[in-house]
């Protein structure tokens, strides 16, 4: 009774539900899309599927789940699984934890449940990754226990149909439309859970963009009733991005190009990337940085400005190609040409030291070291590191560069 109370305190019109099963799952049936991981809903392709698409279009998950299942078809193989190979599978999807969590919660799954994903919403819930949406999808498509699945597309359904100005950012609003639904589930409650899904994928769409005149809903949708469809949902306005300025380097010796691996804890964490340091920095700048930790720049190519979006962040990033001097003749020959004049002495003969990894969005200083530079050629960054997005603008240029200025 007191979720009742509860729930009826922050929606209203509830009682819209009770006739919407019927209509909908007729249109789901119907108009369905065909989708890879539908046409054989294992527990394992439910699963790795729910967790391609948090926060991912269905049309870009789809030839990376095609991809993944076949490299890697069930628990065992995934738990198994190399992390460079499984960083390679996800490469270009982002929010990298993800696939971490999924490969965690394979190990757990292996060895407490025998290799089985488990069929219970509460053990799926303990698994690492899975949240009260992903466990209600995999309970309900996989298993068919009764538990409603409430995502961002089911929140915006769900609101227009009551028509209510709740916020759909809160725990509280999430809960309220979970028990809503909870007690008006069909018997096909997997069909009815992607049908709401999919309504929202295909139909009630964000923004005022909505294509009431093909809902299967229409008649019941008080949003519609009193064109409230752009109003509605409401949520708490996204904090504004911090912006970070970095300066990437492309750096190459030998035939090869250097990657980081990025911290275990923060941004990106854990994945290949190019070396950065924080600012914007010029030439000279740039050439001074890199000497101060023991490399001699033989040449520099300026490469064009990029930017990436991150949730919270955005990288306003310049970048530089640096031919690496690796004889004692390079290095003597780039430093007289670079280095200021000075009644010191300088030792030009020193063997370069490698360059050390540092946070990206801290300072860079010579206490933020971590494990040296890995240098790779150009085929095994294509072929087996895997580079995220945030670098992609300088991935053509891992490759020799005409023109390069001294």
């Amino acid at each position: 009774m007191k979720k009742t109370t509860s729930t009826k305190n922050i929606l209203r019109n509830i009682e819209t539900l009770d006739e919407i099963a019927v209509p909908l799952l007729r249109w789901f049936h119907s108009e369905k899309r065909s989708l890879p991981w539908r046409e054989s809903p294992t527990p394992y392709r439910v699963w790795v599927s729910e967790i391609m698409l948090q926060q991912t279009r269905v049309e870009a998950v789809k030839p990376y789940f095609e991809r993944f299942v076949a490299a890697l078809p069930d628990v065992r193989s995934l738990a198994q699984a190399d992390e460079d190979m499984l960083m390679k599978l996800w490469e270009g999807l982002g929010y990298y934890s993800r696939a971490r969590h999924l490969q965690d919660a394979a190990r757990i799954v292996c060895s407490d449940h025998g290799g089985e994903l488990p069929a219970r919403f509460d053990d799926l819930l303990a698994l690492p990754g899975i949240g009260r949406y992903t466990a209600g999808a995999i309970a309900s498509i996989a298993f068919g226990e009764h538990r409603p699945a409430v995502d961002g597309n089911v929140l915006r359904v769900i609101m227009r149909l009551l028509a209510s100005p709740a916020d759909i950012l809160k725990d509280s609003t999430k809960r309220a439309v979970e028990d809503a639904l909870l007690v008006r589930l069909p018997k096909n409650v997997g069909d009815f859970n992607q049908a709401l899904m999919e309504l929202g994928a295909l139909i009630c769409l964000p923004r005022g963009a909505a294509h009431c005149s093909a809902c299967p809903l229409q008649r019941f949708c008080l949003a519609k009733a009193a064109s409230l469809q752009g109003d509605l949902p409401k949520k708490t306005p996204p904090k504004r991005r911090r912006t970070e300025k970095l300066t990437i380097f492309l750096l190459a010796k030998g035939g090869r190009i250097a990657l980081e691996k990025r911290p275990a804890q923060g941004l990106l964490a854990g994945l290949w990337g190019f070396p950065s340091m924080q600012g914007h920095l010029e030439k000279q700048q740039a050439e001074q940085a890199l000497q101060a930790i023991g490399l001699v720049p033989a040449k520099f190519h300026a490469l064009p400005a990029a930017q990436h979006i991150f949730s919270h962040i955005t990288w306003q990033m310049v970048a530089w190609r640096v031919e690496l001097a690796e004889t004692p003749t390079e290095i003597e020959s780039a430093s007289s040409k670079s280095a200021p004049a000075s009644s010191e002495s300088t030792e030009t003969n020193a063997q370069p030291t490698p360059l050390l990894l540092r946070e990206a969005s801290a300072p860079y200083d010579m206490q933020t070291k971590t494990p040296a530079l890995h240098w790779a050629t150009t085929q095994e960054i294509i072929d087996t590191y895997s580079v995220p997005s945030a670098y992609r603008s300088y991935l053509p240029y891992i490759r020799s560069t005409a023109g390069e200025s001294s």
